[in-house]
């Protein structure tokens, strides 16, 4: 199966006991996508002290690029023309966190492609 994975940076933009010990400020994020473990989900893990994982339906977020929406614990919105917030609530708190929306479409591309491929061939 083809794995896409890329680092992006995300901006910490709020948040509570979830990332109360991560660096303020700009964070690494490590976006995932395996369509052979769900074609449905994307995942972030972002790094710091603890490392936190989040996953969420990579419709959701290619809908957030242009639109708000929002799905159980998670909302994404565009952020002016070149930023893209995505909010996760949890019992411990809410991380809400900023990407560069062009990281996050270059991703998701990837994502379409590596989907594509991994769609059994037909007979």
């Amino acid at each position: 199966m083809n794995v896409v994975e890329q680092d992006a940076r995300a901006q910490v933009v709020t948040d509570a006991d979830v990332l109360r010990d991560m660096d303020r400020g700009t964070v690494p994020v490590a976006l995932s996508y395996d369509p052979g473990r769900d074609p449905r989900t994307v995942r972030m893990r972002a790094a710091g002290s603890p490392a936190r994982e989040w996953t969420l339906p990579r419709d959701l977020l290619e809908h957030g690029l242009r639109t708000p929406v929002e799905r159980g614990d998670v909302r994404v919105w565009p952020c002016g023309r070149v930023q893209t917030v995505v909010e996760f609530h949890s019992p411990r708190g809410v991380s809400m966190v900023q990407f560069e929306t062009k990281a996050l479409t270059r991703f998701l591309r990837r994502t379409h492609v590596a989907a594509a491929a991994a769609e059994p061939v037909p007979h």
